[in-house]
């Protein structure tokens, strides 16, 4: 795998809202996200957070610059070649996007049924094995509706896993979680990153905690981005937005590895 999972080039990103005026969500950004690391992308509501994250699924273009995968250019990307990318990324979205008329096994299975030719009894050893792996076992006849919102995330990510992707995105996957559910939430994805070695990019608003999963964190703000080599180093920044951002979220002293 490339050092380089994800690299932006002068990206551009801007929105016309109802009155006419631009909202520029990236101007000219330019960063990299390193293979086999997590990132978390933070920033204030409406910053473009989880734009970012469409532009490197290509389900939303840019205006401009370049977006490289693994070296590769994908923003212009079409058809059968967006399709392949697309295998390469894993999705674990804001409210598990289970399908609520299939059971938990049904909604895991369904990435190997669409996209591979494994057989029934491939298939069915392949997703109890993840299931056993997510702690989900005995669960697996169950419909979304039965699951507690953890549950729902396990399922999720036992999804979102099935193709074995390179790159693994989650949008703000502990929103409605209570602090005890989260916490275990941060744990399995710690560990699954570990086992598993994908690229990890992770959006969310539950600052400083999420800082405990992150070998990188980037700062969305008015088009910009700024990235910090680990949790730690945001507190040293001189910028005003930024310095505001870490008094707000983080407190004056804070130490990534002492948060709970």
């Amino acid at each position: 795998m490339n050092d380089t999972g994800i690299e932006f080039r002068d990206v551009e990103k801007a929105f016309f809202r109802d009155d006419g005026t631009k909202q520029v969500i990236l101007d000219k950004v330019n960063f990299t996200i390193p293979a086999g690391k997590t990132t978390v992308i933070a920033g204030g509501s409406g910053q473009g957070k989880s734009v970012t994250l469409k532009l490197i699924l290509g389900l939303m273009r840019v205006d401009g610059g370049q977006i490289l995968v693994g070296g590769e250019d994908t923003t212009m990307a079409r058809g059968r070649k967006l399709k392949e990318l697309r295998t390469r990324f894993g999705v674990l979205f804001q409210g598990s996007a289970l399908f609520d008329s299939m059971t938990v096994f049904e909604n895991v299975a369904l990435p190997l049924r669409e996209r591979t030719k494994k057989t029934e009894n491939e298939i069915k050893d392949q997703v109890l094995s993840s299931l056993e792996q997510l702690e989900l076992v005995g669960h697996e006849n169950k419909f979304p509706a039965q699951l507690s919102g953890g549950m729902k995330k396990r399922a999720g990510l036992a999804r979102a896993l099935q193709l074995k992707p390179e790159i693994m995105l989650f949008d703000e996957p502990t929103t409605g979680l209570d602090p005890v559910m989260t916490r275990e939430i941060y744990q399995l994805f710690a560990r699954t990153q570990e086992q598993v070695g994908y690229t990890s990019i992770i959006v969310s608003h539950d600052i400083p905690k999420i800082f405990n999963l992150a070998d990188q964190v980037m700062y969305l703000n008015n088009g910009s981005m700024d990235v910090f080599p680990s949790p730690d180093a945001i507190q040293w920044s001189q910028k005003p937005h930024i310095r505001e951002f870490v008094k707000t979220t983080m407190g004056e002293i804070y130490q990534s590895h002492m948060v709970e």
